[in-house]
């Protein structure tokens, strides 16, 4: 296990083997099993359970309440939100052992997660994609897309930043946050110009 400047809180289980990244703080009654990896200068909330070939990149936020099961992949600088809920076998029975059916399901850098949310395993969310809160997620999220409700549907898309962008006719959008372009083409989006540039 590798701690390097790692804050795990008195009350948090991290098993033997568990990967954490310089920076990461990890709260109150969380629980890291064996083959778990988590980057650099990550936040994981209070009472959160990371499972075995679970993989969480850097900066990541993770919140209360949350369980990352075997099978979820969490990219760099995403964020998920309290109590969000991930799934890994999509027809569970108590008294059938379904271990090797696990399904992946990826969150893509950037990609926001709002509270209470439920992510059905075997689902894609895309780079800087938010999902709102108590939302069901069924079916792949595109980057940058908006997705609110129970089944989750598509209601606009977002900057990097995470605000709305209104399209004009040509396709094009600024972000009234960081002034990024954004345009849209063919119902995928290309970011045109960066704050990072």
């Amino acid at each position: 296990m590798s701690y390097s400047e790692v804050f795990i809180h008195p009350t948090a289980v991290v098993d033997e083997g568990a990967v954490i990244g310089a920076g990461t703080r990890i709260w109150h009654f969380c629980h890291l099993m064996p083959r778990s990896r988590v980057g650099q200068g990550c936040n994981i909330g209070q009472n959160v359970f990371i499972d075995n070939e679970v993989v969480v990149g850097n900066r990541v936020k993770v919140q209360n309440n949350v369980s990352l099961y075997n099978g979820v992949i969490v990219e760099d600088d995403a964020f998920i939100g309290p109590s969000a809920v991930f799934t890994n076998v999509i027809n569970p029975r108590s008294f059938i052992e379904r271990k090797t059916e696990f399904r992946t399901t990826l969150v893509r850098r950037g990609a926001s997660i709002g509270a209470n949310a439920t992510i059905v395993c075997g689902v894609t969310i895309g780079e800087y994609a938010l999902v709102g809160a108590g939302a069901v997620v069924t079916k792949d999220v595109p980057a940058y897309a908006l997705v609110v409700g129970n089944p989750a549907q598509q209601q606009g898309w977002v900057s990097r930043a995470g605000y709305r962008l209104a399209f004009n006719s040509l396709g094009m959008a600024t972000c009234t946050s960081t002034g990024e372009i954004y345009g849209l083409q063919n119902g995928r989006i290309n970011m045109l110009s960066s704050f990072d540039q």
